[in-house]
């Protein structure tokens, strides 16, 4: 609805605009509790486009608003809008405007998520590991270079847009992220979020001008992870061990999928680090048995993907690779290398493998202590509970054995 509504309005508009859909939204939840329209996304549509243009009326500028609307390329019928294709233009436009190189580098993945996937200003902090106060600043000075710049609202042809997609990219990496491991207090994977940044990435994986094979890496990764979802918690929204994960529940079609999508995403030869994850998601998918998993090849393709994307997340993973190969030299090796503070919101994680370590060096009064620090700064209900499960474990081995 935010892309459509800015291809009527203009992205200059964008805040009216988000304004009037949060208010159709809310009217929305009164008018319907006696029965939902025959056909609500057209209601939704017709509504949001209204409040709009009473938005612009109380803003004094309801009649060159509506002379735009009712001329030109706007006059377009609302419902041409929502044809697929249509819906696939408008949501491709708002993807590579909201990464216009006039947006500060800094400012356009913020931008992007809120408004691409609607995140929120605390969501938006826990994805790029910053704090609330700094992202609203993003937005801020995002919004402000869209009205000082008159930001066209279109797809950049050439070399501008492959310059561009590297950053679209990269939202729609991050928004599948947010979704499979969530930063909300209550929810540990967003199904959701999941699909919608499939749905987006698919959209450029179908434009031939769009598509590369980074982009099919990506898809790729995303169609991996997705296939597992189901397998990570169960009914009572519990965590499960990749160990002790149902691996008859890993959907398939999706792996399917995603290995004829890395098929042509492989055939130039030249690798991204979408290309190296999801290289390390397919050996998880591979191994019919957590046991028969390949941890070498895993090893081997993280060091790939560390050379040219480095990043803490890749050596705490690295870390645990060791820790499931029954070796805590190697593991601790890697965590002497990490600061806590480097995983922003998610420095929980860290301290948690530091404490298998500890417990698999059997220094149980140690392993207690790095479990106490996870627990004292992870957020999500359910992860606070898998550790502290981990904890009462760990301290029933400490009185057996005194």
């Amino acid at each position: 609805m935010v892309s459509i509504l800015c291809r009527i309005f203009g992205l200059a508009h964008l805040e009216t605009i988000e304004d009037a859909i949060q208010d159709t939204f809310a009217k929305a939840s009164i008018s319907w509790r006696n029965g939902i329209p025959d056909n609500p996304e057209a209601w939704l549509t017709a509504a949001a486009k209204n409040r709009t243009i009473d938005l612009f009326r109380k803003l004094k500028s309801e009649k060159e608003r509506s002379r735009f609307f009712n001329s030109g390329a706007a006059s377009i019928a609302l419902s041409e809008l929502f044809l697929d294709h249509e819906i696939a233009d408008s949501q491709l436009r708002m993807i590579f405007t909201a990464c216009h190189p006039y947006l500060d580098s800094r400012d356009q993945i913020a931008f992007a998520l809120k408004s691409i996937a609607g995140f929120s200003q605390k969501e938006i902090a826990a994805a790029l590991l910053l704090k609330d106060e700094t992202i609203k600043k993003r937005l801020t000075r995002a919004r402000a270079a869209i009205r000082k710049e008159g930001l066209v609202f279109e797809i950049p042809q050439g070399a501008e847009l492959a310059k561009r997609r590297i950053r679209v990219l990269e939202v729609l990496y991050l928004m599948f992220n947010e979704g499979f491991h969530s930063s909300k207090k209550d929810m540990i994977i967003r199904q959701d979020l999941c699909g919608e940044a499939m749905r987006l990435c698919k959209i450029l994986v179908d434009h031939p001008i769009v598509c590369d094979e980074e982009t099919q890496a990506l898809f790729a990764l995303m169609c991996f992870h997705a296939a597992r979802l189901d397998s990570k918690i169960d009914e009572l929204n519990e965590i499960i061990d990749l160990r002790k994960q149902d691996r008859s529940q890993w959907y398939f079609p999706l792996i399917v999928a995603g290995n004829s999508m890395m098929q042509k995403a492989t055939t130039s030869g030249q690798f991204s680090a979408y290309h190296y994850e999801a290289a390390i998601a397919c050996e998880h998918l591979s191994a019919k048995t957590f046991e028969q998993t390949n941890w070498e090849q895993i090893i081997f393709w993280y060091q790939k993907l560390q050379a040219i994307a480095p990043s803490p997340f890749n050596l705490l993973n690295m870390a645990v690779v060791r820790l499931q190969q029954d070796k805590p030299g190697l593991a601790k090796d890697i965590l002497t290398q990490l600061d806590p503070e480097s995983l922003g919101q998610r420095d929980y994680l860290f301290h948690g493998c530091m404490a298998q370590y500890h417990k698999a060096v059997k220094d149980y009064d140690q392993a207690l202590v790095s479990y106490s620090k996870a627990l004292s700064t992870v957020r999500n209900d359910a992860e606070r509970r898998y550790m502290q499960k981990k904890y009462d474990k760990i301290l029933a081995l400490k009185n057996a054995g005194t």
